[in-house]
């Protein structure tokens, strides 16, 4: 099976090669020549521009860094260049009335597609681990759910087009949430005396379990190994984190509902970013509570 994979970043240059690991005959592109180059190393085939991909492909996945880049590529590059039988999977994070817009105009042109944004960050990217919230009917879903899967542990079906964006920053909205309450937990327990590890193994194993905690500890030296061992090198840059609730909060804001405690997540989010922590990974924000 020939899949277009176009968006080899971080993210998209793990997934491709994956594809191809699996059997699947990938054919890449992106705006980065380096990018290009490690595809090709990974056994993928090259391509000058996505039109060019897209052709002869029987799946189109992408995995790009706006919504306006998503609408273009699709509108300028893959609708009515992609052979019409082919299944169009988005895995960008991305607003869901532009995923429903895409859809829209793809689906005017007889194409199947399905917005599946991801969860795991570059790590599972690369091993195939990620999971992946999709919307779509159910014609779509089972189409791109072979490909899915030979790139990440879990395919969740989230409903209609747009559902899995909807999935992914209310997902990402918690996450937030959750990594400052614990960095402030353990820096709040380091500060009255108590051995982080120990408050570690107390929390983690009673009611202040939690996956910023249990799977991502934002503490050098404690709990699992996490890109704070690594001085938050790699993992989920916090410019992706930032990135995610500024889409959350359009999405509340039109949707009218109250999210104050996202709201004030994002506020430190956006202070974070605004001091230089761009590449940083978003748990290094326990380190403004020291």
């Amino acid at each position: 099976m020939k899949i277009a994979f176009i968006g080899l970043g971080n993210m998209g240059g793990g997934m491709a090669a994956n594809l191809v690991k699996a059997g699947y005959e990938v054919r890449a592109f992106d705006l980065s020549e380096e990018a290009l180059i490690a595809a090709k190393d990974a056994g993928c085939e090259t391509f000058d521009t996505a039109r060019e991909a897209c052709a002869e492909a029987e799946a189109v996945v992408s995995m790009l860094p706006s919504s306006g880049i998503v609408k273009a590529v699709y509108t300028k590059d893959v609708i009515g260049h992609a052979p019409h039988t082919a299944v169009l999977i988005d895995c960008s994070t991305i607003d869901v009335a532009t995923a429903r817009e895409v859809a829209d105009a793809a689906h005017a042109e007889g194409y199947k597609m399905v917005d599946a944004p991801v969860s795991g960050g570059i790590a599972a990217a690369a091993g195939g681990t990620l999971t992946f919230m999709v919307g779509g009917e159910h014609h779509a879903f089972d189409a791109a759910q072979p490909i899915l899967a030979a790139m990440g542990k879990a395919v969740i079906h989230a409903g209609h087009i747009g559902a899995g964006q909807t999935a992914k920053i209310c997902n990402n909205m918690l996450l937030a949430i959750t990594m400052i309450g614990t960095s402030e937990a353990m820096t709040m327990a380091e500060k009255l005396g108590l051995d982080p590890q120990k408050f570690y193994e107390i929390s983690s194993q009673s009611s202040g379990y939690n996956w910023s905690l249990n799977a991502y500890t934002p503490m050098p030296g404690v709990g699992v190994e996490s890109p704070a061992d690594k001085d938050y090198a790699g993992g989920f840059a916090t410019a992706l984190m930032v990135k995610d609730l500024r889409l959350a909060m359009e999405a509340a804001e039109g949707a009218g509902a109250a999210v104050p405690l996202a709201s004030r997540a994002a506020a430190l989010y956006e202070d974070y970013l605004g001091a230089g922590n761009e590449a940083v990974d978003f748990s290094g924000i326990i380190k403004t509570y020291s």
